[in-house]
């Protein structure tokens, strides 16, 4: 299995399919309250073929598939894990930061992560203990940034309670922050050094198997909680995860303390 050949196909797809119906498309709710376009379910369709011609032998658990389907696919050993298009909102409404995430889950751990950024044609990719790339260029997040205060946040606002916004308005620790709206490509810039800092309180699988992954090899420490902060046995599960993250154990330990969650 090579990377080089899934970025490839990720990118014909992206080309074929998100491009050319950017800022002409429009969202509709799904039960969850997020949106789907025709775009999620063109890709989703369009990589289920493709990676089932080339690995018959690995199902894919897609965002855009019932919840007892995805369930039942995550048992297998060995597993796809797809969202083929993060970041709806801003697809549709067209700002242009979104993405598609694909990991290989094997044994209950991401193997394999690639995310692909169709408006600046970057592929961000890692496989585990090898690294991580940006087009093929080894990314190592940089661990110069020793206080909160001197850091970039890229902080999920929606999924704050009111408490923890006032806290932030009267005392924010960081130097300034982001909410762009697109989970895998806030894990990707997190691992190119572009932030420093993150917080979101409900990501599901499919956003950041492969975007963590990434993080990970470039040096990048997360943690993924329960939505009340506490430790959860399975990171792979399909509920949502609250996920912090910071350029260095350091920096994440005083990000935790900052948010009172327990630091192991």
């Amino acid at each position: 299995m090579r990377i080089e050949e899934l970025s490839l196909l990720v990118r014909q797809v992206a080309a074929r399919e998100i491009l050319p119906r950017f800022q002409g498309v429009r969202g509709q709710d799904k039960a969850d309250g997020s949106w789907v376009t025709e775009t999620d379910l063109a890709v989703q369709q369009q990589l289920a073929a493709e990676l089932h011609q080339r690995y018959p032998h690995i199902p894919l658990l897609g965002e855009e598939m019932p919840p007892e389907e995805q369930a039942r696919l995550l048992r297998s050993q060995e597993v796809w894990c797809l969202d083929p298009l993060d970041g709806t909102s801003n697809y549709a409404c067209g700002f242009p930061y979104f993405g598609i995430s694909l990991a290989l889950l094997r044994n209950g751990k991401a193997q394999l992560g690639l995310v692909y950024d169709p408006i600046r044609q970057e592929c961000f990719t890692a496989e585990r203990g090898k690294g991580a790339w940006c087009d093929g260029q080894p990314l190592q997040a940089p661990a110069d940034r020793t206080k909160l205060k001197d850091c970039l946040a890229l902080v999920d606002l929606k999924r704050l309670s009111p408490e923890q916004l006032m806290r932030l308005g009267a005392d924010a620790p960081y130097r300034s922050q982001r909410n762009l709206g697109a989970v895998v490509l806030d894990w990707c810039w997190l691992a190119a050094g572009r932030a420093q800092l993150y917080l979101h309180g409900g990501q599901r699988l499919w956003d950041h198997a492969a975007g963590r992954l990434i993080a990970q090899e470039a040096g990048i420490a997360s943690r993924l909680l329960h939505p009340t902060g506490t430790a959860v046995p399975d990171e792979l599960a399909l509920e949502p995860r609250l996920a912090i993250a910071a350029a260095g154990e350091n920096l994440l330990q005083q990000w935790m303390h900052y948010w009172g969650l327990p630091s192991h």
